[in-house]
C-alpha cells in the first residue's frame, strides 16, 4: 500500500488542552497552522461512534468530502447499471 497514504491515514496527536469554564476548548497552535484554522474559520463538532468523544472539522471540508463521496456514487452507480445491462 501507498506509504503516503497510510501516513494520511494515521491521526497525528497534536497535544492536550483543557476544556475552560465557558466551555472553550483551544485548539493547539501546531493543529491549527497544519489545518490552516483562522480565527475566523468555521468548525462543525460531532460525537464520535458511542459518544465517547467529539470530531472537530473545518467546515469547507465537509463540502469537499461530501462532493467527493457524491462523485464515488455516481460511479458505484454507474458500475451497478452496467452490471444490471450485462447481465440482462
Amino acid at each position: 500500500m501507498n506509504k503516503r497514504f497510510m501516513e494520511a491515514a494515521i491521526p497525528k496527536f497534536y497535544g492536550a488542552t483543557t476544556i475552560g469554564e465557558r466551555g472553550q476548548v483551544v485548539v493547539p497552535a501546531e493543529a491549527r497552522k497544519d489545518l490552516d484554522m483562522m480565527p475566523s474559520s468555521k468548525v462543525l463538532v460531532f460525537s464520535s461512534p458511542h459518544s465517547e468523544g467529539l470530531l472537530i472539522i473545518k467546515a469547507e471540508s465537509v463540502a469537499e468530502i461530501l462532493a467527493h463521496a457524491s462523485k464515488m456514487l455516481s460511479g458505484v452507480e454507474e458500475v451497478l447499471k452496467s452490471s444490471t445491462d450485462d447481465s440482462a
